[in-house]
């Protein structure tokens, strides 16, 4: 027994005055992102992603039939302007209050709300069509009624999304509802067209109101999931509104990116007014009108490819650097490449400015979500898409002031707005 102890001790004296190194930890790596049909099996997102399509279905073609409804039953392009305004600037307005409801009611329900608004609208002005008793100031005043809800879905769909997917998931997530914009982008007008020229007014607003209504209809599970939650009345909706506006404004990040996403959007706004004018400047003829939807309709499929591929082959934590290349890369194609070469350069100048938007659309949306605290998201989300949403706007009024005087300029005017997004994003911070 003693000569079995002794070589034990020995043993154990060595060990303490050689003690073994540390066994290294097994390096930190990124959990890998689902695939895209992985995704689509995970609770409640499939049906988040179907209300989305069938809503934005909807707003695409409203946008549409209602210009032509106006023209056709009061045949005032004055009034088809103040109805397509009177659709989109109160929910601007509204925007801060409409996110502080979805974060005290939550993005569900919030969702659901607009879309039951937005059925009741169009079904009454279909209502109203029908029965001839519409008239200029109905129209106005339930656009203006419709637009006020739409923030709620809006923001409300980018709020909910992060929540439904794991961390490593979100680009794929946010990549899908982005190719959902672009085919919607070119499916919804051709629809609304076909509909309006084929069955008329009514039916073409009925419809519409029926996909509100189904799109309210497939959050129902959702909304099971989520019942609301008791909490005491608080006042200061207001001052909850504020606080967003005051969080965007002063946060490091997502000041330069709203700065930044809006002069890229004002450079989109001058193309959407500088390709028509340029395609009848440079002999589109009759045809022209063709040319447009057919040159938008492919930059809105090369949108929808540029979102897919970076969303499944994207490192997380470089939607900066992804942000800035895609702008850059759009100035590049707006002018020299769609400017100086005819319709061959316009046509390839397009197709890359949609390819390069699905990169930056989808590195807005995962980064928005990564820089927010949780608790601001709905805030965040609501101010921050009105403040992008604004530079659309300036763009078009900027592009007819400078195609009165030269076509050239407002391309080039488009491609420095794309160029001094990429600029602003410089400072925000990498981390």
């Amino acid at each position: 027994m003693h000569s079995s102890i002794v070589p034990a001790r020995s043993i154990l004296m060595w060990r303490a005055r050689n003690p073994r190194p540390p066994i290294a930890a097994a390096p930190h790596t990124e959990p890998t992102a689902p695939s895209y049909r992985a995704l689509l099996h995970i609770d409640h997102l499939r049906s988040l992603l179907l209300a989305a399509l069938l809503a934005r279905l909807a707003d695409r073609m409203l946008g549409l039939v209602l210009v032509l409804y106006v023209l056709q039953r009061f045949h005032s392009p004055l009034l088809a302007g103040s109805v397509g305004f009177a659709t989109l600037a109160p929910g601007l307005a509204v925007s801060p209050l409409a996110g502080a409801l979805l974060d005290r009611a939550g993005p569900a329900w919030g969702i659901a709300a607009d879309m039951a608004v937005s059925a009741c609208c169009i079904l009454a002005l279909a209502t109203l069509a029908a029965a001839g008793n519409d008239s200029g100031a109905s129209v106005l005043c339930l656009a203006a009624l419709y637009s006020l809800t739409n923030p709620l879905s809006a923001a409300g769909v980018r709020t909910l999304l992060p929540n439904l997917v794991p961390h490593a998931a979100r680009s794929k997530a946010n990549a899908l509802d982005t190719t959902i914009h672009a085919v919607v982008d070119v499916s919804g007008p051709a629809f609304a067209g076909a509909l309006i020229g084929f069955a008329g007014a009514v039916p073409a607003l009925l419809t519409i109101a029926a996909l509100y209504a189904a799109a309210g209809a497939s959050l129902l599970p959702s909304l099971r999931a989520r019942p609301p939650q008791p909490r005491p009345w608080r006042p200061g909706l207001v001052s909850d509104a504020v606080a967003g506006v005051a969080q965007v404004v002063r946060h490091p990040s997502l000041r330069p990116l709203a700065i930044g996403y809006a002069a890229y959007n004002m450079g989109w706004g001058i193309l959407l007014v500088a390709v028509p004018v340029f395609l009848r400047a440079t002999g589109g003829g009759a045809h022209a009108d063709l040319l447009v939807g057919a040159l938008w309709a492919a930059s809105g499929v090369a949108a929808a490819m540029g979102a897919l591929l970076v969303g499944r082959y994207a490192a997380p934590g470089r939607e900066r650097p992804l942000m800035m290349a895609g702008m850059v890369a759009t100035a590049v194609s707006i002018w020299p490449i769609g400017a100086q070469f005819g319709l061959p350069g316009l046509t390839t100048g397009l197709v890359l400015v949609g390819l390069s938007a699905g990169p930056v659309d989808v590195s807005v949306l995962t980064l928005r979500q990564h820089r927010t605290d949780p608790a601001w998201l709905g805030r965040v989300m609501a101010v921050s898409m009105s403040l992008n949403l604004s530079g659309a706007p300036i763009g078009l009024a900027l592009g007819g002031a400078l195609l009165s005087w030269s076509v050239q300029a407002a391309f080039v005017a488009a491609a420095l707005l794309c160029a001094a997004g990429a600029l602003a994003l410089r400072r925000m911070p990498i981390r």
